[in-house]
């Protein structure tokens, strides 16, 4: 590996640290005004690690994430919850998007579901301003929890 980055890497792990070590954040959406701005945050559930993810507006991407107006384009994770109850598989087929897919009652109403579950979970996040280190931390996080829903996939 190259001195660099295994400097860089190693240096990940006090981040990692205080990411675990904060007091969850459960049914109540983080203050705007006490959450940093740009970082990595987690949601969890039952003690379950189940999403990383990294932005520079974490209150208002917890928002994206949960909220009632949350629209299936910004709520990734809630989409990827929806598709696991309703048995989806992306195909990318013409008629067959998440735009054609939300228009079903039942994608709606397991979609609407899995933002009401993503409220109830334990939410973390700790600051890193550094977006090449954000990026880093996302992935090592993912890595250490193992967490099911996060996937590095281009489309």
């Amino acid at each position: 590996m190259h001195p660099k980055f295994a400097e860089v890497v190693e240096s990940l792990h006090p981040s990692f640290e205080r990411l675990m070590s904060m007091e969850p954040l459960r049914g109540t959406p983080p203050s705007r005004l006490s959450t940093p701005k740009s970082g990595v945050y987690l949601f969890s559930e039952q003690g379950r690690h189940l999403y990383v993810g990294r932005s520079n507006r974490i209150a208002y991407r917890y928002a994206l994430h949960c909220g009632l107006s949350a629209k299936h384009n910004q709520a990734s994770f809630a989409w990827k919850l929806m598709a696991e109850e309703v048995g989806h598989k992306a195909t990318y087929r013409q008629g067959e998007g998440r735009a054609d897919m939300i228009r079903l009652q039942n994608y709606a109403d397991a979609f609407t579901a899995a933002k009401a579950r993503i409220r109830r979970m334990d939410f973390r996040f700790v600051e890193e301003i550094d977006q090449m280190r954000q990026a880093l931390l996302e992935a090592y996080a993912c890595v250490a929890l193992e967490t099911p829903y996060n996937d590095f996939n281009t489309h």
